[in-house]
């Protein structure tokens, strides 16, 4: 009783109430995929694709330019997005034929349930259903984490099969055929790529980004209409499947944007937040409505595309989707909030996806096991704008890169270890053989070198140690979050 009454004392202080719809907001999260943290304008002003609505939602709001994914690739951010759990906890290899989260594991969605919320999920999911047939019920998804509805796919629009999920049923079965697909003058895995497989009657690829929206749409539309007396809230998880491969924008984007078919498809992307953001508006939601806008991990934009294009998907930072440098895992983060949110605020603190779980425990009120979201750090304070020195959040960052298991990495203040040489994930070289005399692994200052171009591995062995130190520390923890990093009014 005593924690859950501080915990609404929190909420009182937090401002006054009249300067907000509902005490406890709706709650729409939009996940877009593969974009990167130099795309949206509103983070990277020399951007060549048009952002008119990300931006917005920036003026509006609140961003974060200091906030990364819990992994660098789709399934193990999405993970630690909804469990507060780092993905290296776990085996995220399993997600093809096993549900990532266990049956009793807390989720963002079961506590928003908890709290009275409506919860729904429209999406890609690529966390995984215990697969026996896609005739059969497909458990383990989002129905039993948490969600109340689900409308999405098992995984990315390159990945087979191809079909559509309403609740953990397919809608039509795949049964059919697609042929692979590539296009000229991109690599391998970008372009208009998908992988041959089985694919649904109903599915077609190009249509999958405005379905997603239309569903959405309905959901937003449905609970306008729940009557007034004793209404949920509504806790809306959106995971776009873009602006990932296949890169498919409709004829309206094609060649709109000075980013190839990529920045034709992230304008697409943009164009379709609009959408819900003007669904919002249109049932009377925007001002009662707390919208999170992120990406899932970095985009997968190569040097010489950079060069091409004159476009820096990642604005400076080094690499790409999996990597363990920045530009793999540092994401663009926007949360509007009326009446909380600062107009145009800018925050560099730090932030993981891990720690919206924590953070909605105490916007909802709601007591989270101690065993839950073990990696998660609230940072209401920071959301708010009332960041206060004395209710320090998150200190540290801890990430496993995308194609090496072995590597990972460690942020603490301005510092970055990793534990290899290499990116660990896409871009070449993914991991260089140490040799006698040099260094083992990768030193960052990051205020001075957010491009990591100097290695300070050998200059500071003290650093290196203090870092390997925590990383270890915090590798072989498994209680819950430490006490120290969840704000007390």
């Amino acid at each position: 009783m005593r924690v859950l009454a501080i915990l609404l004392t929190a909420i009182l202080q937090l401002g006054d109430p009249a300067q907000c719809a509902a005490e406890h907001p709706n709650i729409v999260i939009v996940m877009v995929d593969d974009m990167g943290y130099g795309d949206p304008g509103c983070f990277n002003p020399k951007s060549r694709i048009a952002t008119p609505h990300i931006d917005s939602l920036a003026r509006a709001g609140i961003r974060f330019t200091n906030a990364h994914a819990p992994g660098p690739l789709c399934h193990m951010s999405r993970y630690g997005l909804l469990t507060g759990q780092y993905p290296f906890r776990t085996d995220v290899t399993r997600w093809p034929k096993e549900p990532l989260i266990e049956p009793d594991q807390v989720t963002i969605a079961s506590l928003a349930k908890r709290a009275g919320y409506a919860t729904a999920m429209v999406g890609k999911w690529h966390l995984g259903f215990l697969e026996k047939g896609y005739d059969k019920p497909l458990r383990g998804g989002p129905i039993d984490c948490g969600f109340d509805s689900f409308f999405g796919m098992r995984a990315s629009t390159d990945i087979p099969p191809y079909f559509y999920i309403r609740g953990d049923q397919a809608v039509e079965l795949p049964i059919n055929h697609i042929a692979a697909n590539h296009s000229r003058g991109w690599s391998p895995i970008q372009g208009e790529f998908w992988r041959a497989g089985r694919i649904a009657p109903d599915f077609r690829l190009d249509e999958v980004l405005p379905r997603f929206t239309d569903e959405a749409i309905k959901v937003i539309a449905n609970q306008a209409t729940k009557p007034a007396q004793g209404a949920e809230q509504l806790f809306l998880y959106l995971a776009y499947p873009a602006p990932h491969t296949p890169w498919l924008p409709t004829m309206e984007f094609r060649g709109k944007s000075g980013a190839g078919l990529y920045g034709d498809f992230a304008m697409m992307v943009d164009a379709e937040l609009g959408r819900v953001l003007a669904a919002l508006e249109d049932a009377g939601m925007s001002d009662e409505t707390l919208v999170i806008f992120t990406s899932d991990n970095g985009p997968v934009w190569m040097p010489e595309d950079c060069e091409r294009f004159r476009h820096d998907a990642t604005a400076g930072l080094r690499g790409m989707k999996g990597d363990a440098w920045e530009g793999g895992h540092r994401m663009p983060l926007i949360i509007r909030w009326p009446g909380r949110t600062p107009p145009g605020a800018v925050s560099d603190h730090l932030v993981c996806f891990t720690d919206f779980l924590a953070t909605f425990a105490l916007i909802l009120g709601v007591t989270l096991p101690a065993d839950a979201g073990p990696d998660s750090c609230t940072f209401l304070s920071a959301l708010t704008g009332a960041a206060d020195p004395e209710k320090k959040g998150r200190s540290h960052f801890v990430m496993q890169a995308g194609s090496r298991r072995s590597t990972m990495l460690i942020q603490h203040g301005d510092w970055k270890l990793i534990t290899a040489l290499g990116s660990g994930g896409f871009s070449e070289p993914k991991y260089i053989e140490p040799v006698d005399g040099g260094p083992r692994g990768q030193l960052y200052n990051l205020a001075a070198d957010p491009g990591e171009t100097q290695n300070l591995y050998l200059q500071s062995p003290e650093m290196v140690a203090r870092l390997e130190s925590e990383l270890q520390r915090v590798v072989d923890s498994e209680g819950p979050r430490p006490r120290s990093n969840v704000e007390q009014p």
